[in-house]
């Protein structure tokens, strides 16, 4: 059988190697310009000619957004840009506009094209019409609801792959086009500089009485009134397979290393148990409880089983659940001694209870006993960002590795 692709969010360098370690048969992420997440970290061509090549060795493919909706002083810039990159081996280009595309393929001529889903595909009529355009993939549109994706599988071409995301943040605007940010900010999330207006608190004034803020829902501390629950499709692997989704995408490129690698670990695993046995496919729920240790929203199924209600938004905060801190990135293993020489990401102390935890396996947990310096000094605390340590550890374990501890 052939296996669904599973696509994580690679915001940087350091994230697509995570994700890369941790189980995705696909990464995507965008350069420095004209991809909709100029707040995350990026990559530079030269990072992006490393990470294509780190992913190409491993077997995992390249996709990179050029999703932007361009205006006309992007177009000689955009041009610009894409013969800078022309002779990077990248997989497919993710795209909505179609100068875009028009620009790709007049200097790339055999480029993949994915179309972005906010170019909001809800149709078997217009995925007819983008694939007679030469497009390779359609992501879905999030409005739609499974049985809809299943007639457009059903009333399209073979060759022609679908997409869908499955976990992840939900925009409250249609297919993520919005208006709100540009409007409060004059920040365009269209052009990649959204500026997440939806999770901001808002109260209820009427004109006449400036000043006085009400609470739409009698709650005293406001109302998130645009702030959806985070998707999470972790519990539905076979309907979406049977819906005909070959790619399921993970958002997040703005998310860390950490997130990266619980959610891509937890999605791995649960696909691989399904083709590992269809027919007796049984969903574990210590998948769900592993994912959740990384800092997450409340979730929802968004629009694929029914319309969503006032069930799948948070009313009352926009605030994540974090029950664990990332404090530690494994960089190297000595089996001969058992230390393993970690990265600092968080604060932590000798007598910490710790979670050891890595890709494919399962975690174990120790107390930290012993803990050097670069120098080979014991030491008691580990304060500082990004500080270098030897740990002994009860386990092997690798490189990119990661230790946890309950807050």
């Amino acid at each position: 059988m052939n296996k669904v692709e599973l696509l994580a969010p690679a915001g940087d360098l350091e994230k697509l190697k995570i994700a890369v370690e941790y189980g995705a048969d696909a990464v995507y992420f965008g350069g420095e310009m004209f991809s909709l997440r100029s707040g995350a970290g990026n990559m530079s061509i030269d990072e992006i000619r490393e990470g294509v090549a780190f992913a190409h060795e491993r077997g995992v493919r390249c996709h990179m957004a050029v999703n932007v909706y361009a205006h006309n002083e992007d177009i000689e810039p955009l041009r610009n840009y894409i013969e800078k990159i022309k002779d990077i081996p990248v997989d497919a280009f993710i795209v909505s506009d179609p100068a875009v595309i028009s620009i790709i393929r007049e200097i790339i001529p055999d480029a993949e094209f994915h179309l972005s889903t906010q170019a909001n595909m809800t149709n078997y009529v217009t995925a007819n019409f983008w694939h007679d355009m030469g497009i390779k993939r359609l992501v879905m549109a999030r409005e739609l609801t499974l049985d809809e994706i299943r007639e457009i599988r059903a009333k399209t071409p073979e060759d022609l792959e679908l997409e869908g995301f499955v976990h992840g943040a939900m925009c409250i605007s249609y297919s993520g086009r919005c208006l709100l940010s540009n409007f409060m900010t004059d920040r365009d999330a269209n052009r990649g500089a959204c500026a997440h207006p939806c999770r901001y608190k808002y109260r209820l004034e009427e004109e006449k009485r400036p000043g006085e803020y009400w609470p739409v829902d009698e709650d005293d501390r406001g109302t998130y009134i645009f702030n959806s629950k985070d998707l999470c499709l972790l519990e539905h692997i076979p309907e979406l397979i049977d819906a005909g989704i070959m790619s399921f995408k993970i958002e997040g490129r703005m998310k860390s290393i950490f997130y990266i690698a619980h959610v891509v670990g937890a999605y791995r695993r649960a696909i691989d148990a399904y083709y590992a046995d269809p027919e007796n496919y049984e969903f574990n729920s210590e998948w769900f409880d592993e994912m959740c240790k990384a800092s997450h929203r409340e979730f929802t199924t968004g629009f694929y089983f029914r319309k969503p209600t006032n069930e799948d938004q948070n009313y009352l905060t926009s605030a994540y659940t974090r029950d664990y801190s990332f404090v530690g990135l494994v960089k190297s293993y000595d089996p001969e001694t058992g230390y393993a020489v970690v990265e600092q990401r968080n604060k932590m102390d000798i007598g910490d209870e710790i979670e050891v935890f890595g890709p494919g396996t399962d975690y174990f947990r120790q107390k930290l006993e012993v803990m050097l310096d670069e120098e080979g000094e014991p030491v008691q605390s580990a304060p500082h960002p990004q500080q270098i340590l030897k740990i002994k550890v009860e386990k092997p374990v690798e490189a990119d590795f990661m230790l946890r501890k309950e807050k």
